[in-house]
């Protein structure tokens, strides 16, 4: 039998490594899955219940496993639904590889069905490379380019293969005019400053009495080297969202997360620091960073697309973060003076106390801080937490200390709803031997959540370690939004686009053959959790949340907290509770013994 373009593909994706594709069928990639029944599912197609689901599974996947995720889909509708997971690689910096199917070539142009010009379609969200392969011999330098592309740039590539040409026998480049031979292997690159430009930044950071770190996703391979560095100059350390698990937050100098979702800690660290030295992150809002032009600043960033951008750095440092810090340590001169870092640890742990506190807040049913508060002593050291966008988000950003060989992620720059049960499939495929955790928004549980859950009950028996945990806060309200509407439009809940359908979660779950909880009391918290961790297959718990407890951020003015008061008191459904949480909230900061900053 002749290999055909299809085989060729599959064939090619193993010599790469590729161990699992996330897609969804369709007749656009009709040879291909022919092609994966020849050959004994290898890599293996992993089923999701939507394309978009694909895609995010696939940037899971690449997030928690440092490898490239590969995503399938057919033509036309396909290929248009995987566009908001690619997004979301894309503004991500994950890299991730789109095999898309197209109307047979004599089709082209004919206004046919589900024709679409995906060429154009993807030419922003793939645009470090999307080709589409029109005769065999342009197969593997399109296929090679697109995985060795995606995994030097971190982005996201596109390979679209029309579906007479799938079909095709396959015959490789000549030693010809106008053939393109292609090779494997992506090498591995570790640029490193040059040394004028690293003995600028040491003088930068030398000369700093009040050093502040702030570490993103690209210093997730560079943990001893940045805690050399806090050490030497006496720093304390804020961390992205997106690089949460960098360091762990056990470290008493670490601030925890810095933003609107971030902690007091790490605002009070930006806000009075006199040097800054920023590590792998692209994080964008400049107003929780030092105020220009009062602190000096040093960037590392292994893009120099990404350097110099969001503050005023006196020096960008363009280079891998383990190799440039490594560089950088032997000209740092150590800081004799530790009563910077003394306050840096005492700012954090009065944070966590204030956490403790808040979590403690009585709310009716539960209070959402306490719900996850709760998870964070019994975290397993190898767990892996996802989250999804909305209020979720906060708590996961707040409440949970990660230590040891924790991860995490959730959806950064894109901040989309959706990725949170989808992420933690990608982790278990990539990581089938440890625990995964989402913690999940009612929102995003109806959005595609639940259909997703189809997907754990489909594979879960693959899994060495089955369990995989679903959190879902079910307060019947687009939180996020309702407070933002609050907060910073002064307007009331508006309940026609608020307002939830309640949703037996827990019961779908166990229609679908999970385990599941309903937790409406805060003594059935805890428990819950821990069944959870302990049981024999993926499982979903539902704990009934206040949408009362508002989410506060740490720089928050009382003039905002008067803005959400008087919002609620325009005509809000539940006006009463809202100003009760909010106040309630606010006061645990103040309590004595926890110091009142302005």
């Amino acid at each position: 039998m002749s290999t055909k373009v299809s085989d060729q593909i599959l064939s090619r994706l193993r010599e790469w490594g590729v161990e699992h594709v996330f897609g969804y069928p369709g007749d656009g990639i009709n040879g291909l899955l022919s092609a994966w029944g020849r050959a004994d599912n290898r890599p293996q197609f992993v089923q999701a219940r939507h394309e978009e689901m694909a895609a995010f599974e696939a940037v899971g996947y690449a997030k928690f496993s440092g490898r490239v995720g590969v995503c399938a889909a057919t033509s036309g509708p396909g290929a248009i639904h995987l566009l908001n997971g690619l997004y979301d690689a894309k503004l991500d910096h994950v890299p991730v590889v789109a095999i898309v199917g197209q109307t047979n070539r004599s089709a082209m142009g004919g206004s046919y069905q589900q024709e679409v010009d995906l060429l154009t379609l993807f030419k922003d969200v793939a645009s470090a490379y999307c080709q589409m392969v029109t005769v065999p011999e342009q197969l593997p330098n399109v296929l090679d380019r697109a995985l060795r592309t995606a995994a030097a740039w971190k982005t996201v590539t596109a390979v679209i293969v029309p579906a007479d040409v799938q079909e095709l026998d396959y015959s490789p480049p000549e030693h010809a005019f106008k053939m393109v031979p292609s090779s494997l292997g992506m090498p591995h690159w570790a640029p490193v400053p040059s040394a004028e430009d690293l003995q600028r930044a040491a003088e930068v950071l030398n000369s700093g009495k009040r050093v502040a770190m702030l570490v993103g996703q690209g210093a997730a391979g560079a943990r001893a080297q940045v805690e050399q560095v806090a050490e030497l100059l006496g720093a304390g350390v804020a961390k992205a969202l997106l690089g949460k698990d960098v360091l762990p937050d056990t470290l008493p100098y670490v601030t925890g997360a810095i933003g609107l979702l971030g902690t007091r800690p790490s605002y009070e660290l930006m806000r009075d620091c006199d040097t800054l030295l920023t590590v792998g992150s692209s994080f964008p809002y400049s107003q929780f960073l030092p105020e220009f032009g009062k602190a000096r600043a040093v960037q590392i960033d292994i893009d120099p697309f990404m350097v110099g951008m969001r503050y005023p750095y006196e020096v960008n440092l363009v280079g891998d973060a383990g190799r440039t810090l490594d560089a950088l340590i032997p000209l740092l001169h150590r800081q004799s003076d530790r009563h910077w870092q003394e306050q840096v640890v005492k700012n954090s742990e009065r944070w966590w106390e204030v956490m403790e506190r808040r979590a403690q807040v009585p709310a009716d049913p539960v209070n959402p801080e306490y719900a996850v508060h709760a998870l964070d002593a019994l975290l397993p050291g190898d767990a892996i937490v996802t989250a999804d966008s909305g209020s979720a988000a906060n708590w996961y950003a707040r409440h949970l200390r990660f230590r040891g060989s924790m991860r995490g992620s959730l959806s950064g720059t894109l901040a989309t709803m959706g990725p949170g049960v989808p992420y933690a499939i990608g982790a278990k495929f990539a990581h089938p031997d440890r625990p995964v955790i989402a913690i999940v928004g009612d929102g995003a549980m109806q959005m595609n959540g639940l259909a997703e859950l189809l997907t754990a009950a489909k594979y879960w028996t693959q899994w060495e370690d089955p369990r995989l945990v679903v959190a879902v806060l079910n307060n019947h309200d687009l939180n996020q939004v309702t407070w933002e509407m609050r907060a910073m439009e002064g307007s009331p809940q508006f309940l026609p686009s608020q307002q939830l359908p309640d949703v037996p979660y827990a019961r779908v779950a166990e229609l679908f053959g999970l385990h599941s909880w309903l937790v409406e009391k805060p003594d059935e918290v805890e428990p819950a959790w821990r069944e959870a961790l302990n049981a024999d297959r993926p499982c979903l718990i539902e704990i009934r949340t206040d949408p009362a407890v508002p989410p506060i951020p740490p720089h928050a003015t009382w003039d905002q907290i008067q803005a959400a008061a008087e919002s609620v008191l325009k005509g809000d459904s539940d006006r009463v509770d809202m100003v009760r949480q909010g106040f309630r909230a606010k006061l645990q900061e103040f309590l004595p013994g926890n110091g009142r900053h302005h």
